[in-house]
């Protein structure tokens, strides 16, 4: 294989973009706080998609949201959410199921029922669980790509390595 082709091919793999992005990220330091290091993985699933907004969803045994990080939200957009949402909907599906949700228009879905009040309006979803030991422990999930465009089966893959990576750090650091 030439040079040429190999590096099109590291472009191109979402496996390798997911890793080399965590390598970038981490290279910079660890971040002392958990909220901080899962802070990273929602900002870079962000970037990596190319999507508006972007969260991770830590939740306990039961299910109760215990923790929620955000990228995208202006700090005064983030302040105006009273609370993180519980998983009702299609998260909501996603977290009993444990499989990925892929919706390209939210307001046509069947399980979706609007948004909290002062919540932005978003019209593409793509989440997947986020797994510790074996235990669904929460979502990693970003919405609206480039302007609305369906997400891809590369942008799940993507999710997939990253939210692994989150997996890691609620085991290891969260708990």
């Amino acid at each position: 294989m030439t040079e040429q082709a190999t590096a099109r091919r590291r472009i191109n793999d979402p496996e390798e973009r997911a890793l080399r992005g965590l390598a970038r990220v981490v290279k910079k330091g660890l971040p002392e706080r958990p909220i901080d290091a899962l802070q990273q993985v929602a900002d870079l699933a962000r970037e990596l998609t190319k999507s508006c907004y972007g969260a991770v969803t830590v939740t306990d045994g039961q299910d109760y949201v215990e923790g929620f990080i955000v990228s995208g939200l202006t700090p005064d957009e983030e302040r105006k959410l009273k609370a993180p949402p519980q998983g009702h909907g299609p998260l909501g599906s996603m977290r009993q199921d444990g499989l990925a949700v892929r919706i390209d228009d939210l307001g046509e879905h069947a399980t979706a029922f609007g948004f909290p009040p002062r919540h932005p309006e978003m019209k593409t979803l793509l989440g997947v669980p986020i797994w510790v030991e074996g235990n669904l422990r929460g979502a990693l999930y970003v919405t609206d790509r480039d302007g609305g465009k369906p997400f891809r089966d590369r942008d799940e893959t993507t999710l997939h390595v990253l939210a692994r990576h989150a997996g890691h750090v609620i085991s290891t650091r969260w708990y």
